[in-house]
């Protein structure tokens, strides 16, 4: 099969159970299984914290030792197994206990996906990551339209087996043929095998990464408390999967035109837009707390998120060796897309509880300082520039 529609069809797969997971996993918690606010909050953030975990230790060795589709496979036979165990689950603890084990295997799936399409890239073998990631953006979106109807139909209850479904077909692809570096077994030399702290000394890697961090956690309130939210200010039910998909579509439109209209940008000018994006889109839905002004925010995740993983991605593709970049991948997944989501979750849930809004203006505590980091790497790489000059740069 092609690199390229494998990428895809392995992104596309994927993002339509995180389609499922991320914007309403918390509502169902809520509104079928009978726990608060409160506790939703806290049972998402210690998940949280298992998957950074994960990622940030368990994935990385498993790298050096399997293959990528191997990875694949084993989380993907993991995830489905804790999904099936939430059927059973009705008290908090075991709902918590469920939640815990379910992010030990599913969010791993992200960095696998990600490092296997950054050595592709690396390895002549995917040309555009921009072009397969986007099906990750559409299959997100798909899934967030057609749960809105079964939803309002059938009630949140069908959200469990609409993600319980999606993830034996994600299970189901992971047995299609994959392109032959990603099915062989890695063979690292004794002198690669350095450690993870070794990232560190990447010139900018912890400077790109902090602001990576900072970027991430802002989307804490949308991701655990936005599908709430719109039912707080009245969104009529049948539109709130298509108020949530929004900022999907304009991630899809970022990243479909990406490789074309963004690759001369510098990682410092993409990471500074992407911050400023953020902190526009949570004043908005602070300021302004109608369906109309969340729906026009919703667009700003171009920015937020779309735009931000890109520039990492840039940044990671250019500078961090074949060998390390599955640690590379662990650290962004660990740090950026789990702990520090975890903190501000339960950050923003002691906001909501006060009131709604201030849950989201609370995010800028992490988009300004994001902002004013991505301002000073920019720098870093001009006066770079200056001395060294390149031919593509922004």
């Amino acid at each position: 099969m092609n690199t390229q529609r494998w990428m895809s069809m392995q992104f596309f797969s994927f993002f339509l159970t995180w389609g499922i997971f991320l914007p309403y996993w918390s509502g169902w918690m809520i509104y079928t299984k009978g726990i608060t606010v409160s506790e939703a909050s806290l049972i998402m953030s210690l998940g949280l914290i298992a998957r950074g975990l994960s990622t940030l230790f368990a994935f990385p060795i498993l790298s050096e030792r399997y293959s990528s589709k191997t990875l694949l496979k084993l989380s993907g036979f993991g995830s489905l197994a804790a999904i099936l165990c939430y059927i059973p689950a009705n008290s908090f603890a075991s709902l918590l206990i469920v939640t815990v084990v379910l992010h030990l295997f599913y969010p791993t799936l992200m960095p696998a996906l990600d490092s296997a399409a950054s050595v592709l890239v690396q390895s002549k073998q995917l040309k555009h990551y921009g072009r397969s990631r986007q099906w990750g953006s559409i299959g997100f979106l798909s899934i967030g339209m057609v749960l809105t109807i079964f939803t309002g139909i059938l009630g949140d209850e069908v959200i469990l087996w609409a993600l319980l479904l999606g993830i034996l077909g994600f299970v189901c692809l992971g047995f299609m043929q994959a392109p032959v570096i990603l099915s062989a077994k890695p063979q690292v030399a004794q002198k690669e095998k350095v450690g993870m702290l070794q990232l560190f000394r990447i010139k900018y890697f912890g400077l790109v990464l902090m602001v990576v961090i900072l970027l991430q956690a802002a989307h804490a309130t949308y991701y655990n408390y936005g599908y709430i939210f719109l039912q707080e200010i009245h969104a009529p039910i049948y539109l709130i999967g298509l108020i949530i998909n929004i900022a999907v579509i304009a991630e899809i439109i970022f990243f479909s035109i990406a490789d074309k209209h963004f690759d001369k940008f510098s990682v410092g000018s993409l990471l500074a837009l992407a911050a400023a994006g953020s902190t526009l889109r949570w004043i908005l839905v602070f300021a302004f707390p109608n369906v109309i002004v969340f729906s026009i925010a919703q667009t700003f995740h171009a920015f937020s998120f779309a735009m931000g993983h890109y520039a990492f991605m840039k940044y990671l593709i250019k500078n961090i060796p074949h060998a390390q970049i599955p640690k590379a991948q662990g650290i962004y997944s660990a740090l950026a897309l789990s702990w520090s989501t975890a903190v501000f979750t339960i950050f923003g849930g002691f906001l909501y509880e006060i009131e709604p809004r201030y849950a989201f203006i609370g995010m800028i505590a992490c988009t300004i300082p994001s902002m004013l980091l991505a301002l000073l790497y920019r720098k870093m790489e001009l006066r770079k520039d200056v001395l060294v000059p390149r031919t593509s740069h922004s």
